[in-house]
């Protein structure tokens, strides 16, 4: 077994091309949650204008027909499209990132759209009595505590998101799962590239983990205050 990771690894420095691979798949999945954040923002409250008004807006069904698109067709499908079609001829990086990022926007929206509905209503109504505005309201009053609730399913979002990008090999992007392959079509051996190509992605999950569950107990903490 140790022969083989040194040949996986060690063996004409290919501990390089892993690095090459993780750098993909980490600047993928950090600009794409950028994206899916920003965009899913915006679509979340794009909804929520109908709630607003008590009826359908032209807004709404925008986003209500994007969400429903983008979370009922497979990711590597919106990934093949955009590569082959959309962003034929364009960069690796730049496909995979808006890709994911609009595949995480739809699920971000209803994360972000969930978390403020679960703000007390009496909220909403008590900061406009008070004059403020809608925007003025949901920025400094429903958004601050909306965020305790958000937070803990965005990280869950970024880790699932993280593992998906293990696809991009499909269209010959070359992240951490590209690499292994690679690497298994020069040795002729599969064990030591799949198994430590599935540590790394456990380490950086993990990571991920330990982050999500301190700041669900710093939320925590200040909810007793």
């Amino acid at each position: 077994m140790l022969d083989s990771f040194y040949t996986a690894f060690i063996e004409e420095q290919r501990y390089l091309l892993y690095l090459d691979g993780l750098k993909m798949t980490i600047l993928v999945s950090v600009i794409a949650i950028i994206i899916g954040v920003v965009l899913g923002t915006l679509l979340a409250l794009m909804r929520l204008t109908a709630e607003q008004k008590g009826k359908s807006t032209l807004l709404s069904k925008i986003a209500y027909v994007y969400i429903d698109i983008i979370r009922g067709t497979p990711t590597l499908t919106q990934l093949m499209i955009m590569y082959f079609v959309i962003l034929k001829g364009q960069s690796g990086l730049l496909v995979g990132s808006l890709t994911f990022g609009l595949n995480s926007a739809a699920y971000v929206a209803e994360i972000i759209r969930a978390g403020i509905q679960a703000v007390d209503q009496g909220q909403m109504e008590g900061g406009r009595s008070l004059g403020l505005s809608y925007v003025q309201t949901m920025k400094d009053i429903i958004l601050p505590q909306a965020i305790k609730n958000i937070l803990p399913a965005l990280g869950n979002e970024f880790i699932v998101l993280v593992k998906e990008t293990s696809i991009l090999g499909y269209v010959a992007i070359v992240d951490l799962t590209k690499v292994s392959d690679f690497v298994i079509s020069r040795i002729f051996e599969a064990l030591a590239p799949l198994l430590g190509t599935a540590l790394i992605y456990y380490v950086i999950v993990k990571f991920l983990t330990l982050g999500l569950n301190a700041l669900e107990r710093r939320l925590r903490q200040s909810d007793r205050r």
